[in-house]
């Protein structure tokens, strides 16, 4: 379940329209107290993070989870996260972004777990409370076993802070390779296929000329809303356009499941369908739409992600140089259109 304000839960049929909207969700107070918890991505600079091991005499002892603790009364998370890194860890926290936000319905209790990615501190981490520390990439987790609710936290943070995506169409097919080739060399590592004038078989040559592309670097290929193609070609997922997202029932059988969202009733569809990551937007005019009155700006992309329990990637008007303001605001990272651009 993605994570809901206050002390409240859903109940209802997934996979269906959000409380706004449908009768058939009620909202009402959760039995079981919720746990606040504030959770840190510690990351280095080689993106490998710091995960600790739970000593002896705590419920999950021998579990490995993400530093953090617990959230006292009148705390804000931040703080409570500066608090216990260095209570745990010994270490002052400088710089913390805000990540996403995951409920967990343990036996013992059910926590809502506030991930902040901590990219600055002083002090080496040490293990101060009986704990084993170890540093961690998201693609070879070589420590086990993990707390349950911290798997598809690990998922998450597989996926780079870039989307890429194509524009064949508009600058032609050969140029279009040129481009992604570079990008792929720069260290782009998620693509969208998302080229809606192409024919059946221009389109199935260009993806896989794109797949053979990309899978030389271990990069990703989603395709835009055509879920029986992304199957017959071999992509790694499916990109789901706003209206296939709020039609579905269930999360389509593919190994990654993105969407386009614009409204606080697509986000919480993403989250009932538990696909991987959903793209908000747009943030600011773009080229292609230099008019449109509907735009987000920050605030408001930051205010209907704040405890949201997917990886948001921010889309619309953006570069490149703007990747860390998106992540101060709470995204996972930023998609671009003209992402594979060399000249961008």
């Amino acid at each position: 379940m993605g994570a809901l304000p206050g002390n409240l839960h859903v109940i209802g049929q997934a996979g269906k329209k959000s409380p706004k909207n449908n009768p058939q969700y009620t909202i009402l107070p959760n039995p079981t107290p919720i746990t606040e918890v504030a959770a840190a991505i510690i990351m280095r600079p080689d993106h490998n993070f710091l995960l600790a091991r739970r000593p002896g005499g705590k419920p999950y002892s021998g579990y490995w989870e993400f530093p953090g603790g617990k959230i006292e009364a009148g705390e804000s998370s931040l703080a409570a996260l500066e608090r216990e890194l260095n209570e745990e860890l010994g270490i002052r926290l400088t710089h913390a972004r805000p990540w996403i936000t995951r409920v967990f319905f343990y036996a013992h209790a059910t926590v809502r777990l506030h991930f902040f990615r901590v990219t600055e501190w002083h002090g080496e981490p040490k293990p101060l409370e009986n704990q084993s520390l170890s540093w961690q990439s998201a693609n070879d987790i070589k420590v086990a076993p993990v707390l349950p609710a911290n798997a598809p936290v690990l998922r998450a943070l597989s996926l780079p802070p870039i989307y890429a995506i194509t524009q064949a169409t508009e600058i032609g097919t050969d140029a279009s390779l040129q481009n992604i080739a570079h990008a792929l060399q720069q260290g782009v590592r998620l693509l969208q296929i998302r080229e809606k004038t192409m024919t059946k078989d221009q389109l199935d040559i260009f993806a896989h000329k794109v797949i053979s592309l990309a899978h030389q670097y271990d990069a990703k290929v989603l395709i835009n809303g055509d879920i029986e193609f992304s199957q017959e070609t071999g992509m790694d997922g499916i990109h789901l356009t706003a209206a296939q997202l709020m039609a579905l029932e269930s999360r389509p059988e593919l190994k990654w499941c993105g969407a386009s969202c614009h409204n606080i009733e697509e986000l919480f569809q993403a989250e009932q369908l538990g696909l991987d990551f959903v793209v908000l937007g747009p943030v600011f005019p773009t080229l292609s739409h230099p008019g449109l009155s509907t735009t987000l700006g920050w605030q408001r992309f930051a205010a209907l992600i704040r405890n949201y329990s997917l990886p948001v990637y921010a889309l619309g008007g953006l570069r490149r140089q703007d990747l860390s303001a998106a992540q101060e605001m709470g995204a996972h990272g930023i998609a671009m259109v003209r992402g594979i651009n060399t000249s961008d």
